[in-house]
């Protein structure tokens, strides 16, 4: 008990290593400035990111049910390292592919492992209650990480220059991947013995199509997640329209990102405030669709920065509901496929829209951040989420 105890306390030092991402408040000018590339093949190098998620996806979610969350975990370190370094290697738009390449292998081989191996964890201790809150402290481990490292990030653009703010990342991610040497697996609970890989994936998507709850629950994860997430690519060129310098970007990046940990501490709060946990799911996404469109109006500064925050905050913390949600209504024995099957639908809708927008910021920001927000709205509308669908 007592290692699998410690499983969770280095859980959170993985996530937080896996999270101290240098380059975030100023990548839209490492592709721009050191990349040389115009902003819709920045769009078109996140839409080849996302669907090589969607090839690789379920394949790792396999890998994870298959041969171990464990293993899944330290190839998804390694690889998040090597991309970092290739990133950095040459300012080209096809090497700068291939790191996106390996980024996406390293993205898949832990998200759905890191969540299932923390959610069997917590089964072993006889703690899965306490799912909700425990993947509410990774989210704030992670974002912790994040405030730290953008503005660091944005000091070493400034000195040493993008690219070594890229570079910079392959440490932490090697730290990373030597954590996952100690961590202790835990047993998988099986209704089966069938351990066949190819019957994994058939299963996890089968599992999925036949669920309603699940297809109701990714339907409002995904839609929204995929537009609020818009806000990340599109704050810096709307700063840099406002004449605002790149120095700050990093502090600024480090403020949206704390502006979520009050949200994803509270949200027993929030429920009961909004009066169930449904309501407050429309409340998350209505209030960022707003933020978006008066984004797309405002000039002032501090307005504009109010607005982030507030997008960020609300529109960015749904995916750590949505993990526990997803969790309660999965089998222990395919748990990692099937999230990332739910992962690869996501993948699939970012590889239409990235493409889209990113010739529409080209066309005219504003209208973009307009557009935005009224598609948020008209998603919220449609969700059929019901109060019984989730369950703490």
């Amino acid at each position: 008990m007592s290692a699998y105890s410690a499983n969770i306390r280095k859980m959170y030092a993985l996530r937080f290593f896996l999270s101290l991402h240098f380059i975030g408040g100023v990548l839209v000018p490492f592709f721009l400035d050191w990349g040389g590339i115009r902003y819709s093949q920045i769009m078109l190098l996140q839409s080849f990111f996302v669907i090589s998620i969607f090839v690789l996806e379920v394949p790792t979610g396999a890998v994870a049910d298959y041969f171990g969350r464990k293993a899944s975990l330290l190839l998804g370190a390694l690889s998040l390292s090597a991309a970092t370094v290739v990133y950095a290697a040459y300012p080209s738009l096809y090497i700068f592919a291939i790191g996106e390449f390996l980024w996406a292998l390293g993205g898949a081989l832990l998200s759905g492992a890191a969540e299932a191996f923390v959610y069997d964890t917590l089964g072993e201790m006889g703690e899965e209650h306490l799912s909700k809150r425990i993947f509410g402290r990774f989210g704030t481990v992670e974002l912790i990480a994040l405030m730290v490292s953008s503005p660091v990030g944005s000091v070493i653009a400034s000195t040493a220059g993008l690219r070594y703010a890229m570079l910079a990342m392959s440490i932490p991610f090697f730290i990373a991947f030597l954590i996952c040497l100690t961590l202790e697996e835990p047993p998988v609970r099986r209704e089966g013995e069938d351990r066949n890989y190819f019957t994994l994936v058939q299963g996890g998507i089968e599992y999925f199509r036949h669920h309603r709850i699940l297809q109701v629950l990714a339907f409002d994860s995904i839609s929204i997640g995929v537009l609020a997430f818009f806000v990340i690519w599109t704050y810096q060129p709307l700063l840099q329209s406002l004449g605002i310098s790149i120095i700050y970007f990093g502090f600024i990046n480090a403020a949206m990102t704390g502006a979520q940990i009050p949200i994803m501490n509270n949200f027993e709060r929030l429920e009961r405030l909004a009066g169930s946990k449904r309501r407050y799911l429309a409340v998350s996404s209505i209030v960022p669709a707003i933020g978006f469109i008066l984004l797309g109006f405002v000039v002032w500064v501090p307005s504009v920065i109010c607005l982030l925050l507030i997008i960020c905050g609300f529109g960015l913390t749904r995916y750590v509901l949505f993990q526990s949600y997803f969790n309660k209504h999965i089998a222990s024995h395919n748990r990692a496929t099937v999230i990332s099957t739910i992962s690869m639908l996501s993948s699939i809708v970012q590889a239409i829209v990235y493409p889209i927008v990113g010739y529409l910021v080209e066309w005219s920001l504003p209208r973009t951040l307009i557009i935005i927000g009224v598609a948020m709205i008209i998603c919220t509308l449609i969700s059929r989420i019901q109060e019984e669908y989730l369950i703490d």
